[in-house]
């Protein structure tokens, strides 16, 4: 059975009995712990603050990242206390991700969710967890944090990831 790490450095095996992968034989509420959390590749995106227009329910991301989001790395700095130190960080669940329409196009959760498949960076299938940084995917690079702005969002929106609406 082959294992890897996955950007979030939780090892887990990827194939299953049937000699294929677990994300390919289960659906995401029947997966383990462990691979719920290998899916994140790690990329940062669903860590951008974003920018949501009363009036036609637009969903725009900007390029400031949560003070949590370590931007070397595009991994949280505290993940086990994510949810004490920023209580409005959402976190994933097989019961939410549908819902959650402003997670970025190319999120694994959100891609298997739909009955799409893991892109060839994802380090899953990659088994390189830089993989995601390498295909430019990772907001590596492209951000600031939240802690560092004194500006309006609004000043602060991209274009490099699609807008979405709620």
């Amino acid at each position: 059975m082959k294992k890897a790490k996955s950007s979030n450095q939780h090892e887990t095996s990827i194939k299953t009995d049937n000699d294929k992968p677990f994300w390919e034989t289960k659906t995401l509420g029947q997966m383990s712990k462990a691979e719920w959390e290998s899916l994140c590749d790690g990329c940062g995106r669903c860590c951008l603050n974003k920018v949501e227009y009363a009036d036609t329910k637009e969903i725009y991301y900007t390029d400031v990242a949560c003070k949590q989001l370590n931007l070397r790395t595009c991994q949280c700095k505290d993940y086990p206390n994510r949810k004490k130190i920023v209580p409005d960080c959402i976190q994933l669940s097989p019961r939410n991700i549908r819902k959650l329409q402003y997670m970025p196009e190319t999120c694994a959760y959100r891609l298997l969710a739909t009955g799409g498949k893991l892109p060839d960076w994802h380090p899953l299938i990659s088994n390189d967890p830089k993989s995601v940084h390498k295909a430019g995917i990772s907001v590596r690079g492209k951000v600031v944090s939240e802690s560092s702005i004194k500006d309006d969002l609004e000043d602060h929106l991209i274009s490099w990831i699609k807008p979405c609406r709620k």
